[in-house]
C-alpha cells in the first residue's frame, strides 16, 4: 500500500497536509561548531509554532552522523502534533572521521541505508548504536561544487541500492545549487533511479533560468528552500524561479524548505526566520503570484507524491 514514512509511523500520501519539504529540527555539523540544533525543547517549540502558523509536516533530511537525533524524533513529533520524515543517508566527506565512512562501506552501505528505511534507525551517531523503531522516509546525499568527488559518488550508488530496494526517495544537497547535472547522469542515467524519485535541493542558491528549466524537463522534483542565512544573496530570485518554472508547465515538480541549519535561525529560541517562515509568509506570497490552486500543488499535492511509496513492493507512488 503506498504510504508516506514518518517518524510515527506510516501515513496515507493525503494525510501529509501542508509540507515543509526540506529542513532541520536537529543538525550538528563540524563546519558549523558553536551553532548546533540539538535541543530537543527548542526543537519542539518550533514544530509548534509552525503548526501554529499552518503547517502540519516537515522533511527533516539531517543524514545519519550529523546529530538528527533520531530517539528524539518520535517524541518532538508528537508533542507538537506535525509529521516528520527523517533520513537516512551520508553528506559529504568533510562532515565526518574517514574511519566511520571506510566501516560504513566495509559493511555494506546500501545494507546499512535500506535497514534504516526498513528496520528503524540507528538512534545515535555510531552506526553499531541501538536500533530504534523510528524509520527513515528517504535517503539524504551530497554532491560537491560542481562536480562529484568519490564519495559522492559512492554515497549515491548504495543510496541507489536502497532506494531500488525500498523504492525511497532521494533528497540533493547540491552544494551552492551546482552539479545538479552530474547527478542526474549518475543516479538516473548509470544506476537507474526513476527522475520522479530525485528530490533536487537548493537549486534557488544557483537560479540560471536556462539551467533550472533543463532540469524540470528531466522530470525530477526541484527543492528550493528558503529564506538561508548562508545564501540569503538569492532569496530575492526564489519567487520568480517558482513562478518562471510553473508557467513553463512543471508547477508539479516544485517543492519549497526553509532549510534551518543553525540555532540562531529559529523563530522561538534565534530570532528568525524559522519553520514558521513557509506557511507563514512565503505560502501567502506565492498564493498571491500564482493563485490559490498552485500555492497548495506546492505546499500539500507535490511532496504528498514526492515522499509517498510503496514501501511493500519498493514501487514509486504516484510517480508521472
Amino acid at each position: 500500500m503506498s504510504a508516506i514514512r514518518t517518524v510515527l509511523g506510516d501515513i496515507a500520501p493525503d494525510a501529509l497536509g501542508a509540507t515543509d519539504a526540506h529542513d532541520h529540527l536537529f543538525f550538528a555539523a563540524p563546519a558549523l561548531a558553536g551553532q548546533e540544533l540539538d535541543d530537543p525543547a527548542a526543537a519542539e517549540a518550533e514544530l509548534a509554532a509552525y503548526r501554529a502558523a499552518g503547517g502540519t509536516a516537515v522533511a527533516q533530511w539531517t543524514p545519519f552522523g550529523l546529530g538528527r537525533r533520531a530517539a528524539e524524533l518520535p517524541a518532538v513529533s508528537r508533542a507538537a502534533g506535525v509529521h516528520v520524515v527523517a533520513a537516512t543517508g551520508l553528506h559529504q566527506a568533510a562532515h565526518y572521521d574517514p574511519a566511520l565512512v571506510r566501516g560504513l562501506h566495509a559493511r555494506g552501505l546500501g545494507g546499512f541505508f535500506t535497514a534504516e528505511l526498513t528496520e528503524g534507525m540507528v538512534e545515535g551517531d555510531d552506526p553499531d548504536g541501538p536500533r530504534g523503531p523510528a524509520r527513515a522516509g528517504m535517503i539524504k546525499v551530497a554532491g560537491m561544487f560542481h562536480g562529484l568527488d568519490d564519495h559522492c559518488r559512492r554515497v549515491m550508488a548504495a543510496a541507489a541500492e536502497a532506494h531500488h530496494a525500498t523504492g525511497a526517495p532521494i533528497g540533493v544537497h547540491h552544494e551552492a545549487g551546482t552539479a545538479a547535472p552530474d547527478v542526474l547522469a549518475l543516479l538516473h542515467g548509470e544506476w537507474g533511479v526513476p527522475v520522479t524519485s530525485l528530490l533536487l535541493g537548493h537549486l534557488n542558491r544557483f537560479p540560471d533560468p536556462g539551467l533550472l528549466r533543463e532540469l524540470a524537463a528531466s522530470g525530477a522534483f526541484l527543492a528550493f528552500d528558503g529564506p538561508s542565512r548562508a545564501h540569503h544573496a538569492t532569496d530575492w530570485r526564489l519567487v520568480d524561479c517558482l513562478t518562471e518554472l510553473a508557467a513553463a508547465g512543471h508547477l508539479r515538480q516544485l517543492l519549497l524548505g526553509g532549510d534551518t541549519v543553525v540555532a540562531a535561525a529559529r523563530s522561538v529560541t534565534g530570532d528568525g526566520p524559522g519553520l514558521p517562515h513557509l506557511p507563514r509568509v512565503l505560502r501567502p506570497r506565492l498564493a498571491r503570484a500564482l493563485g490559490e490552486e498552485a500555492a497548495r500543488a506546492v505546499f500539500v499535492d507535490n511532496p504528498a507524491r514526492a515522499f509517498a511509496v510503496d514501501w511493500r513492493g519498493g514501487t514509486p507512488y504516484g510517480r508521472r
